[in-house]
């Protein structure tokens, strides 16, 4: 029989493809009705109206209270109940609540966010919108953000892909215009079919990696949402579109089947590595040559090489709770860092499937085995793995974090991941931060307590 050393098994492991695994099926993550926090900051005219029990309000005066800087514009729509009973009429109360906030705010859209409850009772939301809005002459979106289907981030999905649907029905207020087939614009830009990005990432991020773009002779229609609904993008047959996010793969079939758009599956732009297959996807799909991308990649790294230092050869484990989490694991991966499993809520394997990819890809220049991806992990059995493994790093929901911590395991919060700038290349370094902050902690309270020691001698 055959013996295989050592450097043939490790390149069996090399080539094998990704496992996937499916655990509970239930969704350990925060409430995605939490995507108000950074949704309407992001569109400025706009009032959400979450729909929900007491619990719901609590949830979000807690969750969000240590992250809110600005006068929010969200309220709750409590459920009592007399409204649980079906004792109440729901079109004359919410049409009672948003007289109020136009009259109060004035706001050039009104989101509905639905919860579990809105759910479990059937309120139909749906029905009630379109007549609602015709009579108080205000666009009124309808979104269900519910735990009971949808993970943390997968809130901003729903929104957009509603947000997607429904400015078809309202076109006569978007006003800006798109480019039109075969025109030639400004000297900066080539000729190409508009392109439309999606994803809420702040106006800064907007602004780099629009300029990213500018820079390959590409030139950006809009973006899904924008500063202002009153400014979102014409989106029409035939237009292509891109994400920004892991998540949003509601929204990116929404734009295709809905819009009748055309999807460039592209890896998302976490990371240089991220950013830079990004802008070359675009760029082949409007036949450009993409210039300059490899120097800028490499200035990059050049840049993060003190943060790569002190994570090299540290392994860090996904537990599972943003949906980010294929993306900072490749970008993890190529900066060093062993990765034993990914823990992820959710999984499309279409959407997510050029970043698939380039996990692939990476684990073959790094000579390293593909980690094994789990989807709605088991967070008992995730733990038992943990205890064996040791990882140097968990990244983990907060409900877990001080637990792990407790029994000397280092954690970082994911849903920093989700209110940091990380996209584009100037923001990787806000990734390294963020993983390296609890490392370079330890050495810090290592030293003095060394110092201490020797100080007592």
């Amino acid at each position: 029989m055959k013996q295989i050393n050592t450097h043939e098994q490790n390149e069996q492991k090399v080539k094998e493809k990704p496992n996937f695994n499916c655990e509970t099926g239930n969704y350990h993550t925060f409430c995605p009705i939490s995507c108000v926090a950074w949704l309407y900051q992001k569109i400025e005219d706009s009032f959400f109206l979450v729909i929900g029990t007491k619990t719901c309000g609590y949830f979000l005066q807690n969750a969000l209270g240590v992250m809110i800087f600005a006068e929010p514009r969200y309220a709750m729509a409590e459920l009592e109940e007399g409204d649980i009973s079906a004792q109440l009429s729901d079109y004359e109360e919410l049409k009672r609540l948003c007289l109020q906030i136009k009259r109060d705010r004035n706001p050039s859209v009104i989101f509905w966010i639905g919860t579990c409850t809105t759910e479990i009772i059937k309120m139909d939301l749906e029905g009630i919108a379109p007549k609602l809005e015709l009579e108080i002459n205000l666009p009124i979106v309808v979104a269900r953000a519910n735990g009971l289907d949808y993970a943390f981030t997968q809130g901003e999905d729903t929104v957009l892909a509603a947000l997607a649907q429904h400015s078809s029905q309202n076109n006569q207020i978007l006003l800006e215009t798109p480019l039109k087939k075969g025109t030639v614009v400004e000297n900066d830009y080539v000729e190409h079919l508009p392109l439309i990005l999606f994803g809420s990432i702040p106006d800064t991020v907007v602004n780099q990696l629009t300029l990213e773009l500018k820079k390959q002779g590409i030139k950006v229609s809009g973006w899904l949402p924008s500063k202002r609904y009153t400014e979102l993008p014409q989106i029409n047959p035939g237009d292509y579109v891109c994400g920004v996010n892991p998540y949003l793969s509601r929204t990116a079939t929404t734009l295709m089947r809905r819009r009748k758009c055309k999807l460039i599956g592209a890896p998302f732009p976490i990371g240089p590595d991220g950013t830079k297959a990004w802008i070359e996807k675009i760029c082949t799909i409007f036949n450009i040559e993409p210039t300059g991308l490899d120097e800028r990649e490499k200035e990059i790294w050049q840049k993060l090489e003190y943060y790569i230092s002190l994570i090299k050869s540290k392994s860090v484990f996904f537990m599972g709770d943003n949906l980010l989490e294929i993306s900072l694991a490749r970008f993890l991966i190529r900066s060093g860092m062993i990765v034993y499993e990914i823990g992820i809520p959710y999984m499309d394997k279409r959407y997510q499937g050029a970043e698939l990819q380039l996990l692939e890809k990476t684990c073959r220049q790094k000579n390293v085995p593909i980690p094994i991806i789990v989807e709605k992990p088991d967070n008992y059995n995730q733990i038992e793995r943990i205890r064996d493994i040791k990882p140097d790093l968990v990244i983990t929901g907060m409900a877990n974090a001080n637990p792990l911590e407790a029994r000397g395991i280092n954690t970082k919060w994911s849903v920093e991941f989700t209110f940091a700038q990380i996209h584009g290349f100037t923001n990787a370094i806000e990734v390294l931060e963020l993983v390296t902050r609890p490392l370079r902690r330890n050495q810090k309270l290592e030293k003095l307590g060394s110092q201490r020691y020797t100080d007592r001698r």
